[in-house]
């Protein structure tokens, strides 16, 4: 059975509109990932229009972050490093996007000292970034080489994952067109070289 797009856009929005008291009863360890995005951060994602869910994902993932409200200072750090059409052409990315308040725990003195200095900001960025597809089940209890060239750890299970056991991820598994997306909580610092 084929579906149309109308009833595709409808099954999506039936999805999204499932209970959210569900998300409660976590799937123990092993078991399957869920398949949509998950996290308390997910209810603050636009309903609708290109920053939803659903916009997010007709998008290529820089594009589509910057839709999003929630990574504004992301989507900036991006710009300034030029990393706008690195990320965009990539293929079957994961990204680890901090959120505005994960940039806001970091004191404005140093943020300010990041923004501008491109050579730093550039690695501390592609840290966030995995050259593949990272599926939650991966995630249980993963290393994975980003494109800055060194490791992050992932650990977890259900819908509750830390990366590098400082940072959780809020809203996971957010698909773009080229990406997935999981929101965390804390700036990624890559290794002292």
């Amino acid at each position: 059975m084929t579906l149309t797009r109308p009833q595709r856009t409808a099954a999506a929005a039936a999805a999204l509109a499932f209970p959210a008291s569900l998300a409660f009863f976590a799937p123990p360890a092993g078991a399957v990932a869920p398949a949509e995005p998950y996290g308390p951060a997910c209810s603050s994602v636009p309903k609708e229009g290109a920053g939803s869910l659903e916009g997010m994902a007709k998008d290529p993932v820089a594009t589509a972050a910057s839709n999003n409200p929630e990574l504004s200072t992301l989507v900036a750090a991006v710009k300034k490093a030029g990393l706008v059409d690195t990320l965009n052409n990539a293929k079957n990315i994961t990204v680890f996007a901090p959120t505005d308040a994960a940039f806001e725990k970091i004191p404005k003195a140093d943020l300010d000292a990041l923004l501008n200095n491109k050579a730093q900001l550039t690695k501390v960025l592609t840290y966030h970034v995995v050259g593949e597809k990272v599926t939650t089940q991966q995630m249980e209890k993963g290393t994975f080489t980003t494109l800055e060239g060194s490791d992050l750890m992932t650990k977890g299970s259900g819908t509750r994952f830390t990366v590098n056991d400082s940072s959780k991820i809020v809203c996971g598994g957010v698909p773009t067109a080229n990406a997935t997306v999981n929101l965390v909580d804390t700036v990624l610092m890559p290794p002292s070289s």
